[in-house]
């Protein structure tokens, strides 16, 4: 899976045909409460993303986020949709993280962020599972049930691992940043032209570029940006060397700092 890294703890995993090299999230965890739709909320047009693949490359990318000694590390996703990928790191790392930020260009999506990343917090999941219950008691569903004792787990989890976790939710053109952003980790999915396309500024040759040279006008240079999108490779600008790559199923991801993507 990975081209520019070393070896793994779990090499050679044959997983539905694909081959899987997984260094962190090893372990084959039920996280079937962090399914979009169940406890995190969802839209028509919002797509989730696999957990363990979203907790192997926050590991990664903290490992050499890791080299300037940062203890807790500051998380931004600025293709945001529905808040999906930062909230759900948020609840598995909690204990890793001092802040995330979810950022978007559609007012519909960063709307829907909001609640989500608003689960980083007790009061958050607490009014979550009084949602739940009360639409078990007004539809009369089991699964609302279920839904209602994961949010309460959940809650016990983010308690476990740390309590409430510093979050927002703006509304932000990744093409046309201008203010320093404080973030030590950009993990971002981007638009992919099935489910999600580009808006905004965005350029009609080469988006992903740009939006990497923009985010390098904008965060520290020791911050680590993580792009995946559903393609065979990311495409970096020519000059710029990934970190590390790697291919899981029908994502590529690559991983740079951002000092390589400055103007």
């Amino acid at each position: 899976m990975s081209e520019d890294a070393g070896p793994s703890v779990l090499e050679g995993v044959e997983t539905k045909g694909l081959v899987v090299d997984y260094r962190y999230a090893v372990e084959r965890t039920d996280h079937s409460a962090l399914a979009s739709g169940q406890v995190l909320r969802s839209a028509p047009g919002f797509p989730g993303f696999p957990v363990r693949l979203a907790s192997e490359l926050f590991q990664r990318a903290l490992a050499h986020a890791k080299d300037g000694g940062r203890a807790r590390v500051r998380l931004w996703d600025p293709c945001c949709g529905s808040g999906y990928l930062v909230t759900v790191l948020g609840l598995l790392h909690r204990d890793r993280l001092e802040h995330v930020c979810a950022s978007d260009v559609d007012d519909d999506a960063v709307a829907l962020a909001a609640r989500n990343v608003e689960l980083l917090s007790t009061e958050g999941l607490v009014a979550r599972e009084e949602e739940l219950r009360r639409s078990a008691r007004d539809f009369g569903r089991p699964a609302f049930v279920e839904r209602a004792e994961a949010a309460r787990e959940l809650a016990e989890g983010l308690a476990a691992r740390g309590g409430d976790l510093p979050h927002e939710a703006v509304l932000a053109d990744v093409f046309e940043l201008s203010c320093p952003v404080r973030a030590d980790l950009v993990i971002t999915d981007v638009p992919y032209g099935e489910m999600t396309s580009w808006e905004g500024a965005a350029p009609e040759e080469e988006p992903l570029q740009a939006m990497l040279e923009s985010l390098g006008r904008v965060l520290p240079a020791h911050a680590v940006v993580v792009i995946t999108a559903r393609t065979r490779r990311i495409s970096l600008p020519e000059g710029v060397h990934a970190l590390e790559r790697l291919k899981v199923g029908n994502r590529a991801g690559a991983f740079v700092r951002a000092r390589d993507i400055a103007p």
